[in-house]
């Protein structure tokens, strides 16, 4: 079966295009700025021929239907008939309480989202224009949504209820969701794979650094904690989102500065985070580079970064009462030596020992702990869209059953 895989923002989609007799990608790519100057499609399949085509792209329809079209292109594409497409995974940010597994979408699966976009209403709108568009133009194609938000679902209530009005979580659903939820499943069920034991066995913590941060803690195969909250700005200090925040910082701020709510919002959204603290990027590598150059800030933001990380680790050892493993992925925990040298330092007491020279190694997957280390330190390579296409052919084909 032939999965198609989007990943549909504000302004961009991504996209890949699975033959899962051997999970292989036949082509993957990248919508960009659409409904701006400048729009382009990136697309690489997988003998290697990469094309990219500029043009006007004013909406996600016809930023899907560019997809098809390059999907179908003689000369570049991987697929000769719109019928070799049976099935379409999205991935959709917020399913709130609805959703505790990817579903099979029909109507009401459709409103149930649409009642989440106040969750996520940077997110929510775009994935169900990415839905609405595949509808539109292959309508007889099964579509499955596999949320973000679900695998944390298996949180206990002392979790994610937070500690405000009762009436209020049951008014709006104020409560922790948590995000990065395919990821965090993948490395948890790869990290098993890799040391041999059953998931249900371990207690985990799965560090999905990225521009995006987040921790999950996970026993027994299930997430019963994670670092993000409502929204994604809560937890771990990211590339631009300012993580955990003294709410009184906000409301302070906003009566001295005189901030609109959206002004307060971006504040902590777009120039926060290591960007925020280093005044240099929100990019992990530059940061890195300027410290190395003895930039005050740089190192400040480095240190700021890996201590909140590190108080979360101890907090999660303390909720499961042990750890077997910590595990590293996304663009920063996969890549930088750094960042996972300055987390596990100190840790010792806690069972964690880093083999600095092995770390430096980065091996990937690979252990980057000491034989002597109570716990093992992986890292371990995501794959979201992975996940999406398993997940859709399951779903289909137990429909089709």
């Amino acid at each position: 079966m032939n999965i198609l895989v989007l990943n549909c923002g504000s302004s961009s989609i991504k996209y890949q295009l699975f033959d899962m007799r051997e999970e292989t990608v036949l082509a993957k790519g990248i919508v960009e700025k659409i409904g701006l100057k400048g729009s382009f499609l990136l697309n690489e399949r997988h003998d290697g021929d990469k094309v990219r085509l500029e043009g006007e792209v004013l909406d996600a329809q016809a930023a899907i239907e560019y997809v098809l079209g390059v999907l179908l292109s003689p000369n570049h594409g991987s697929l000769r008939s719109m019928d070799q497409i049976q099935a379409v995974g999205h991935r959709v940010v917020h399913g709130g309480e609805a959703f505790q597994a990817s579903v099979l979408i029909d109507q009401r699966v459709m409103a149930d989202i649409e009642r989440c976009i106040e969750l996520a209403p940077l997110h929510n709108p775009a994935n169900l224009k990415g839905i609405e568009a595949i509808a539109s133009m292959i309508p007889k194609v099964p579509q499955v949504a596999v949320f973000d938000t679900a695998f944390h679902q298996s949180m206990p209530p002392r979790a994610y209820m937070y500690a405000t009005p009762y009436s209020l979580y049951k008014k709006y659903g104020i409560r922790r969701y948590g995000f990065h939820g395919t990821s965090h499943r993948y490395v948890s069920e790869k990290a098993a794979e890799f040391l041999g034991r059953p998931l249900e066995s371990l207690k985990l913590i799965t560090a999905h650094l990225g521009n995006g941060a987040s921790m999950s803690a996970i026993q027994n195969g299930k997430s019963v904690d994670t670092s993000m909250g409502l929204t994604p700005v809560e937890g771990l200090v990211m590339g631009t989102r300012s993580g955990d925040l003294d709410l009184g910082v906000l409301t302070f701020l906003m009566d001295k500065e005189e901030l609109s709510l959206q002004s307060a919002n971006s504040i902590i959204n777009k120039h926060s985070g290591m960007l925020g603290i280093s005044g240099i990027s929100s990019d992990m590598r530059e940061i890195e580079a300027a410290a190395d150059q003895d930039n005050r800030r740089a190192r400040l933001a480095l240190d700021v970064y890996a201590y909140r990380a590190r108080k979360y680790i101890g907090s999660y050892i303390a909720a499961m009462n042990g750890l077997d493993a910590l595990v590293f992925t996304g663009g920063v925990g996969e890549n930088s030596r750094t960042i996972r040298r300055l987390i596990c330092q100190e840790m010792d007491y806690l069972g964690l020992e880093m083999d600095t020279e092995r770390n430096q190694a980065n091996p990937k997957p690979g252990d980057v702990a000491t034989p002597a280390s109570r716990a093992r330190i992986l890292i371990m390579p995501t794959n979201e869209e992975l996940v999406i296409a398993r997940d859709t052919l399951a779903i289909v084909g137990a429909a089709d059953a």
